[in-house]
């Protein structure tokens, strides 16, 4: 029977507002161009809208359309000798408009802010009820970080977790040709003339385009497809469940969770990052390069939307094993053993037990590269 807490948070969240995300394969598609024009038509029809913060990047055209709509006054915030402005979260809260737009969903806060990332601002915005129309670029998105590196060659530190998207009501690609985009660069649309031929020469690379721009179609349409099969799901429907088995390798372990997160994602679906931990790690004895590398990697699977969970467990399959079946998990994502290493000391022995047992179970493996 349905509890009082089911009742009120379903209150809760009908109070929420409602979320959009306009994206992008790169700078200079039209995002913003885009968001301001919804904002026009909106304050048309009689919607109570205003701009919380707006990044024109000094382009004449998005510029002439934040004329004549209504803006929420920036915060100056003092930092390191600079007047920083930044979003003011509060008057945003305080003059509670129907739609507010912001803008760069992805930035980074000054510190000292209430948050450290521009995309909780958003989350809290939501909570008071205040609709959002925002935008960012595909590069940015958490789980896709190492495939936007090997593309571009260049490592995106601000970077927005899948989880956003999948919060919002409504995700639109702005979608250009890599002519188009390149044209636009050219005429001095995106960037100022001086900085147009080292954009050509490295991120503005006609491959490097259309290799972002696929990104940003599949990630829009998988996002819709996520909310088709959220509505149509019938009682018989059986969630899938992620379980992330890691080490206490860095580098493998950061790849297993950005690719399970990308599964998750997919499949709208639970998640969870388990490490076993043996005896020869245990907070005494591991080494302080390893901790510091597990640290960081479940901070990056809670940002990414998941379960962390340390277990002690001197038998490494024994422990994935018992979680599995205690928690009804459906597929297990690992890293690929290090055949010398693994054959030297164990065998496989533990590797071979474990598929064994899932099988037994018709749980699914997936052996992450």
């Amino acid at each position: 029977m349905p509890s009082a807490q089911d009742f009120l948070e379903l209150i809760q969240k009908s109070r929420k507002g409602k979320f959009k995300i306009y994206i992008g394969m790169s700078a200079g598609v039209g995002k913003t161009f885009r968001m301001l024009q919804e904002a026009h038509s909106l304050l048309r029809n009689g919607i109570d809208v205003k701009i919380g913060y707006i990044e024109t990047h000094d382009r004449e055209e998005t510029k002439a359309l934040t004329e004549g709509l209504p803006e929420i006054a920036r915060k100056s915030v003092f930092y390191k000798g600079k007047s920083l402005e930044e979003m003011d979260l509060q008057a945003i809260i305080n003059e509670h408009p129907e739609v507010v737009l912001v803008d760069e969903l992805a930035h980074t806060n000054v510190e000292g802010s209430k948050h450290k990332k521009r995309w909780q601002d958003v989350l809290e915005i939501l909570d008071n009820g205040i609709n959002v129309i925002s935008a960012m670029n595909i590069q940015h998105i958490e789980s896709l970080n190492d495939e936007v590196r090997k593309i571009t060659g260049v490592e995106v530190t601000e970077r927005v977790p899948d989880k956003i998207l999948a919060f919002a009501d409504e995700v639109v690609n702005i979608d250009l040709t890599a002519d188009e985009l390149l044209t636009r660069l050219k005429e001095g649309k995106i960037y100022k003339k001086e900085k147009i031929q080292t954009a050509l020469q490295n991120f503005f690379q006609s491959g490097h385009i259309l290799q972002l721009r696929e990104l940003a179609l599949k990630e829009v349409a998988t996002h819709v497809e996520k909310k088709v099969e959220t509505e149509i799901r019938t009682e018989n429907f059986k969630p899938v469940k992620f379980l992330a088995c890691i080490s206490s390798n860095g580098k493998v372990a950061k790849n297993i969770i950005r690719k399970t997160a990308r599964l998750a994602s997919y499949y709208n679906s639970a998640w969870t990052v388990l490490y076993i931990q043996r005896p020869s790690e245990s907070l005494e004895k591991i080494a302080l390069d390893k901790q510091r590398y597990l640290i960081n990697n479940f901070n990056l699977a809670q940002e990414l939307g998941a379960k962390v969970m340390r277990v002690k467990e001197s038998s490494v399959h024994k422990g994935i094993l018992e979680y599995v079946i205690e928690h009804n998990i459906t597929t297990v994502c690992m890293g690929k053993p290090h055949a010398k290493l693994w054959q030297n000391i164990f065998g496989y022995s533990w590797i071979y037990t474990l598929m064994n047992r899932l099988n037994e179970r018709q749980i699914d493996i997936i052996i992450l590269s």
